[in-house]
């Protein structure tokens, strides 16, 4: 028996990898996170019991896990985008180690990959970013040392905050130093998701744009000079006359 923790992309249910896809389909027991998986996702399965997690604590969905143990059966456990970034499976991990459970990771399509792709643009450019720090803005639940966000905003690169949109005016104040007020952004509202919206502006005048979309959840701020025209270098990967394995120069 084995529990599978399954990234089901950002909501386009054909965002989730075949493999995931598969699993869906053959496992007996799905137990996913209704809130934010979409019931289009779960299409095709044979499962005969299907558990909505938004519903249940941990604990209970540690026993449902365990039950589907004790009756040989494997578990499609279903999270949103990745599993590995904000989905919560290092608790439930945890325990599936203390009652010797076996468990896979199957990963995902993040939102900020959505996110990107539905702005058409790439969030690493040679000499302008290479680096992408996703994080969360911390509010209720405070930041490790160091990972505040105007901590990372030193570093200027490309910013992906997840769960930040409602504490935006806070977020850009946070940035405004060191990105100036000029810095391109984006807010993109539920990522190929049916109902998918966002907004791109500037530090200076993103607020007012946000507040008259009336985004409030489930968006994803993207900051930084790559989503503007910032000129760019070509990428050696594909320059005439860099020669590398594939490629021998002449």
């Amino acid at each position: 028996m084995t529990v599978y923790f399954i990234g089901a992309g950002p909501g386009d249910p054909e965002l989730i990898t075949v493999k995931g896809q598969r699993l869906i389909r053959q496992c007996p027991v799905i137990i996913y996170a209704g809130s934010l998986v979409p019931a289009a996702v779960l299409e095709g399965h044979q499962a005969h019991t299907v558990i909505n997690s938004a519903e249940l604590n941990l604990d209970q969905i540690v026993t449902a896990l365990r039950g589907a143990h004790d009756r040989g059966q494997d578990v499609a456990r279903v999270h949103s985008g990745d599993p590995s970034l904000y989905g919560a499976i290092g608790e439930q991990i945890r325990h599936l180690r203390e009652l010797g459970i076996d468990y896979q990771i199957i990963p995902g399509v993040t939102a900020t990959a959505a996110s990107a792709a539905l702005l058409g643009c790439e969030l690493t450019l040679p000499e302008v970013s290479q680096t992408v720090i996703l994080t969360r803005y911390g509010d209720s639940s405070p930041m490790p040392e160091g990972e505040a966000l105007a901590d990372l905003a030193r570093h200027r690169s490309t910013l992906a905050i997840h769960l930040g949109v409602r504490h935006l005016q806070r977020i850009v104040e946070d940035l405004l130093p060191h990105y100036g007020a000029d810095c391109p952004i984006a807010v993109v509202h539920r990522a190929s998701w049916p109902d998918q919206d966002w907004v791109r502006g500037t530090l200076r005048d993103i607020v007012a744009k946000v507040t008259a979309k009336g985004f409030r959840r489930t968006a994803l701020i993207l900051v930084g000079q790559v989503l503007g025209d910032t000129p760019f270098a070509e990428s050696a990967l594909y320059r005439a006359g860099h020669a590398h394995l594939y490629r021998p120069g002449h």
